[in-house]
């Protein structure tokens, strides 16, 4: 059933006053707001209906109401206003994107401690996966018959290992050749590239100008893979966690905690197939241990793909609106940040 303008309005304002105050919400207090023209009697009887329907519950017989999860879910679906990211978070994120900083994971990295800051919560960030990286150099080590590792090297540093196979009577010059010709293609190229035209494009180079054309082949499909590599999990501000009312019960926050210590995990609460916001809510998360929190994240990316997640872990009752704005107004930075790095720009 759908809620009558006048129990959306008063299901939002217990859940804005709940989310600020951290305590029930009486009839009373309600009747306080400015935009609230009811009487006392009113709002409990519209308070009443709505504890009926499972939107709020009653914690103590004498107390007033909080939301239920099914109360949060309908705020977010259908009561959040839009609006821009607050002035003094917009000012702070800003002034991070704009300073000088050479290294993406550095900036990756020092975003979870920066988001949760600002929303006081434990903040993840997820990736970015290769597709943000460059090649610096490319080596080719025998390691035996017909077998080598072919090393990566990406100009943020990061190193990626891959078993190549050959014939086994392939001759070192050939082998340099191999090596000489990637390199040469393929430094300073986006990781992102690798699986795109520039595949067919260096194996005709390769057909050109190695004798050994179906061993360079090889090679070259195996660094191609290095894109599959696993996001890296930073997390920030995981003693927020402790912070929260709801999780001064220590089972409870140390179940929370315990979860963020596994780090890869993590990377599970993230929707792999979704872009843009989604906000799971209480049982919405498939993790038993986050029956009681919200997990709201959000994609950011390169070359119109997905790299990588920002999310922020917390309580149910978490302030939706302005979470939901510094996220994207954070995913929409950072892919702007990451376009401008991949430019050289």
């Amino acid at each position: 059933m759908m809620l009558t303008p006048r129990q959306q309005l008063i299901l939002s304002a217990v859940i804005e006053d709940y989310v600020r105050m951290a305590e029930p919400v009486g009839s009373r207090a309600l009747a306080k707001h400015e935009d609230i023209q009811f009487s006392p009697a009113t709002i409990r009887n519209e308070m009443a209906d709505l504890e009926e329907m499972g939107y709020l519950t009653q914690p103590h017989t004498s107390s007033g109401r909080i939301p239920s999860q099914k109360g949060y879910r309908f705020y977010v679906d259908n009561l959040l206003r839009q609006s821009q990211v607050d002035r003094d978070a917009g000012i702070y994120l800003k002034d991070f994107f704009t300073k000088r900083i050479d290294e993406v994971e550095q900036v990756v990295r020092e975003i979870s401690t920066v988001l949760s800051s600002l929303t006081k919560q434990t903040a993840i960030v997820l990736g970015p996966n290769m597709y943000t990286e460059k090649v610096r150099k490319i080596e080719l080590i025998p390691i035996g018959p017909g077998r080598a590792v072919a090393i990566l090297v990406t100009d943020t540093g990061h190193v990626e290992n891959v078993h190549v196979h050959f014939s086994e009577d392939i001759r070192v010059e050939d082998v340099e050749a191999i090596v000489n010709v990637l390199n040469d293609k393929l430094v300073g190229v986006p990781i992102s590239k690798l699986r795109s035209n520039l595949y067919a494009e260096l194996a005709e180079e390769l057909a050109r100008t190695v004798e050994r054309f179906e061993d360079a082949l090889a090679v070259l499909s195996e660094v191609c893979q290095v894109t599959d590599r696993e996001e890296t999990v930073y997390i920030g501000g995981t003693a927020n966690v402790l912070s929260q009312p709801e999780f001064h019960d220590v089972e409870k926050a140390q179940s929370i905690l315990s979860l963020l210590e596994q780090g890869g995990a993590v990377t599970t609460w993230f929707p792999k197939d979704e872009r843009g916001l989604t906000v799971r809510i209480g049982a919405e998360n498939s993790v038993g241990a986050l029956q009681d929190c919200t997990v709201m994240t959000t994609t950011y990316s390169l070359y119109g793909h997905p790299v990588g997640h920002i999310g922020v872990l917390g309580p149910t009752r978490m302030d939706y609106n302005r979470i939901m704005q510094i996220l994207q107004y954070t995913s929409a930075a950072l892919t702007e940040f990451l376009t401008r790095w991949s430019t050289g720009n």
